[in-house]
């Protein structure tokens, strides 16, 4: 049954990319808003699909399976649930051309391969704690990673003098204004995440900590540097785009680099 819903999902989050690629490509006003209704309509539905889906995976007797895969499916989960939220309000629909692939592929690698990883029922409720606000932090600043590359490839195209091969993308400054907003917002969270997992590191080396903790702290130092250099120095375009995507795959390495290694490679659960 989960394979099924699973599969709604998957079909879901295909036709809501699908319809924001077609809501792209209309010349028409009242076709770019008939097209984006759909998107928001199918990708609603792919959530509730996707949610069914991993809570069927994750909560287990005896804890919550935060295996590689059911963790990698959540963070695309929770990527996609920020950008929908987001468009509410913001210009954060286009980067759902780019995500919910990857989310459906994310989700393809959780129906095929178990994994298996288990917080215990019995585990304090501040490590409940930690992991939340580490999937909220990883997901914002995936998303500024998104709205990064975006933002480098606008600047690229308009310093050719070519602005006429970028997608309707909004102009560069609200662009940027709203890739620093998301920076700080996830800044914050990502503080918010180590403050809490530092509380319960008693040993580095015996726990399999140090990659993960020292490229963390390595990306909210970047991440840090990056809201001080725009706020007291004014960096911006290519400067803003570099440091957010060093930062993320500092914090993509720290997350899910060392917990590739510790369960699908040295096995240790």
């Amino acid at each position: 049954m989960t394979n099924y819903i699973s599969l709604a999902a998957i079909l879901f989050y295909l036709l809501a990319a699908f319809s924001l690629g077609k809501t792209l490509l209309q010349p028409e006003e009242d076709a770019r808003r008939r097209f984006r209704t759909h998107f928001f309509i199918c990708g609603y539905i792919a959530l509730m699909f996707h949610a069914v889906t991993l809570f069927q995976n994750i909560d287990i007797a005896g804890g919550l399976n935060l295996g590689f895969y059911n963790a990698l499916s959540l963070m695309g989960w929770a990527v996609s649930l920020f950008i929908m939220i987001g468009a509410l309000s913001r210009p954060l629909e286009n980067l759902a051309v780019a995500l919910f692939p990857v989310t459906v592929v994310a989700l393809i690698f959780e129906m095929i391969f178990p994994s298996s990883r288990i917080l215990p029922d019995t585990a304090p409720s501040g490590l409940y704690l930690h992991v939340l606000l580490s999937v909220c932090a990883y997901s914002v600043l995936t998303v500024a990673a998104v709205q990064a590359v975006l933002l480098a490839l606008q600047d690229r195209q308009i310093a050719r003098k070519r602005p006429s091969s970028i997608m309707r993308l909004p102009p560069m400054q609200i662009m940027e204004d709203l890739l620093i907003k998301i920076i700080a917002l996830g800044f914050f969270l990502l503080s918010l995440s180590l403050a809490t997992g530092l509380m319960f590191v008693q040993n580095l080396f015996a726990q399999h900590l140090v990659h993960k903790t020292v490229l963390s702290i390595l990306a909210w130092f970047i991440f840090g540097a990056l809201l001080w250099g725009n706020w007291t120095r004014g960096w911006r375009g290519q400067t803003v785009s570099r440091w957010t995507i060093g930062g993320f795959l500092s914090l993509m390495l720290a997350y899910f680099g060392s917990k590739f290694v510790l369960e699908l490679i040295l096995k240790r659960v």
